[in-house]
């Protein structure tokens, strides 16, 4: 790896987590633009085919709260290393499914192994310069959010090329890569909890930070709508464009992908911002982009350019509320910075599944049309939580006796009410 640095990560580091953190995430997304496709193939309708995303997400949110907490008990390298090494295993197993139930637990328990990109993630927030934080994760978060967007442009291509199964086997080998190259760049690195802490101990610890960490409850409620809106248009997107007026093959639908990545670049900017102290500009501006990117959507039912305007801004609002939020909550408490990362990516995954799921419902029932609404109604969601999450902070800090240490407003090195 090259000794210059980045915010207290060398470089070569930074990109290797990047690039490993992106292919973990994107093994639960490569379905999505080919649901028509594996349907056809397994014998099943839209929404039976839409459970795949759905799968995926559990599994993941499961893997959050299971699995990422024990980055705080163990030495992180031998989990990180473990986790991708079984997610290798398990797209091997969807790579043979021989029918729809096999595919979909498998497909379960690669989201719940390949949580190991959110051991990556805090270990980088560890490693990080403080005043580099923000710049950090946000490159982090980068590789993440363009793994789960141009998942789905790699897959369509592959399947183009060999088959849907092809894109499990290149993916498979592709982890198996990772495993062995973090096993050789990750410094070792214990947890930076308790040692003392029993397994049990540290899921009841996890849980516990939703009761004393006010911010956690905010910030894991906001994060849970946006990914949910997010996950409305990805999952509804593959059922549009198939069809008419669009009437798109599966690899030209993974092309959107290219589309949404423009968003998913803007995720260093934010964290430079955090970094300057202005962290909730960032989360306020992002929710109320996601509520403005839907009815340009909803223009996209019929129009190519309102879609991609739509998609573009859908992309940039969403990984402005993730990494504002981020920012907020790897300040809070830097020795159970794992577990505070579990118990809000649980909530937050947890809403995109539940995004997925709905998102196919309604996609039979109400059309693209119901599809928009429905984003719309969770895009607000996100900005009235977040305005009452500032009313109740700044309230509350005006009570300094009756509040904690940990509910600091901004994680910047200039406190600020921004």
């Amino acid at each position: 790896m090259e000794p210059h640095t980045n915010g207290g990560v060398p470089r070569g580091l930074l990109l290797l987590m990047s690039v490993a953190t992106g292919l973990a995430v994107a093994g639960n997304y490569f379905a999505q633009p080919l649901l028509d496709l594996i349907g056809r193939e397994l014998g099943a309708g839209p929404s039976s085919a839409a459970l795949v995303v759905t799968a995926a997400q559990v599994g993941y949110a499961v893997g959050l709260l299971l699995l990422v907490p024990l980055g705080d008990l163990l030495e992180r390298r031998r989990l990180a290393v473990s986790l991708y090494a079984a997610t290798a295993v398990f797209l091997l197993v969807s790579a043979v499914a021989p029918n729809g139930t096999v595919l979909l637990v498998s497909t379960a328990l690669t989201g719940l192994t390949s949580v190991g990109a959110q051991v990556l993630v805090p270990l980088a927030a560890t490693l990080a310069d403080p005043a580099e934080r923000g710049r950090v994760i946000g490159t982090v978060m980068t590789g993440l959010m363009l793994g789960l967007l141009l998942a789905r442009t790699a897959s369509g291509t592959l399947s183009e090329l060999g088959g849907w199964r092809t894109v499990y086997w290149v993916t498979a080998a592709l982890m198996a890569l990772m495993a062995v190259l973090l096993r050789i760049f990750l410094p070792r690195l214990g947890g930076d909890g308790d040692g003392r802490l029993s397994y049990p101990g540290l899921l009841r610890s996890t849980l516990a930070m939703f009761r004393y960490e006010p911010l956690l409850r905010w910030r894991a409620a906001i994060g849970a709508l946006s990914l949910a809106s997010f996950s409305v248009l990805w999952t509804a997107l593959t059922f549009l464009l198939v069809r008419s007026p669009y009437d798109w093959s599966e690899s030209a639908v993974g092309l959107f992908g290219l589309v949404g990545a423009v968003g998913a670049l803007t995720a260093t900017v934010a964290g430079r911002l955090a970094d300057r102290g202005r962290v909730q500009a960032v989360t306020g501006a992002g929710t109320v982009l996601l509520v403005v990117s839907w009815p340009a959507l909803a223009a996209g039912a019929d129009s190519l350019l309102w879609l991609l305007v739509g998609v573009i801004v859908v992309d940039l609002a969403h990984q402005a509320v993730l990494n504002s939020s981020q920012n907020v909550l790897y300040a809070l408490r830097p020795e159970a910075r794992n577990r505070i990362n579990s118990a809000f990516l649980t909530a937050f995954f947890a809403g995109g599944a539940a995004g997925s799921a709905l998102a196919s419902v309604v996609w039979v029932y109400g059309g693209w049309a119901g599809v928009c609404l429905l984003g719309a109604v969770l895009s607000a969601g996100t900005v009235a939580l977040w305005l009452l999450e500032r009313v109740t902070v700044n309230r509350a800090a005006a009570k300094p006796s009756k509040i904690s240490v940990h509910q600091g407003d901004d994680p910047a090195p200039a406190p600020s009410a921004n």
